[in-house]
């Protein structure tokens, strides 16, 4: 890091700076359904390092929002914490150059038969920096209608449900510790923080 990136990191606006280091070596070590596992080796000052991390397409999710200040959540179950929990409405980008405002117009129609009039970007972050590349771009949707058709749904999504919470009821259920999942939580705290 040169003198000039410590000094605006340290006194300057707070912001994560963008620093890649040089990888020497990058190979996949697991090829999972839906995502990799990614070994890098790298340099980061005068070492090499290697890291392994969940090599992750990135992901959409979408805060739709009532004209009555309410959300619309879903509850699902989810294997890896063997819990239905409640989240917004998400998915993968995974369809090769496909925007991620059009992603998230996708995931509203498939998953919860909705379209909406005006969209704008609410926050966008990394889950778990540490271990995985994924970074979700959550989008807040108003001026909802339905959509033009319903979408079957398999899997887990098969019993999805469905519950229009006002936007004070989620952010209390937050910061109480009712609701775990990252995604509703940053966005819920991020619509709140907004007005």
């Amino acid at each position: 890091m040169t003198p000039a990136e410590l000094d605006r990191l340290m006194n300057g606006p707070l912001a994560d700076l963008s620093d890649p280091a040089e990888v020497v070596r990058s190979e996949r070590v697991y090829e999972g359904r839906v995502w990799d596992i990614r070994r890098d080796r790298f340099r980061f000052g005068d070492h090499e390092l290697e890291r392994d991390y969940v090599d992750h397409t990135g992901a959409v999710a979408v805060l739709a929002r009532s004209a009555d200040d309410r959300v619309l959540l879903i509850n699902q179950y989810r294997h890896p914490i063997r819990s239905r929990d409640w989240e917004l409405p998400a998915g993968l980008l995974d369809v090769d150059g496909e925007d991620p405002l059009a992603a998230a117009r996708r995931e509203l129609a498939e998953e919860v038969d909705l379209v909406a009039a005006d969209w704008s970007e609410l926050i966008v972050f990394a889950t778990s920096p540490g271990g995985s590349d994924e970074v979700i771009r959550v989008y807040e949707a108003r001026g909802l209608s339905a959509a033009p058709e319903a979408f079957a749904r398999t899997e887990e999504e098969a019993e999805i449900l469905l519950r229009w919470v006002p936007l004070s009821e989620a952010v209390e259920a937050a910061l109480a510790g009712r609701i775990r999942n990252s995604i509703l939580l940053v966005a819920v705290l991020a619509a709140h923080a907004r007005g």
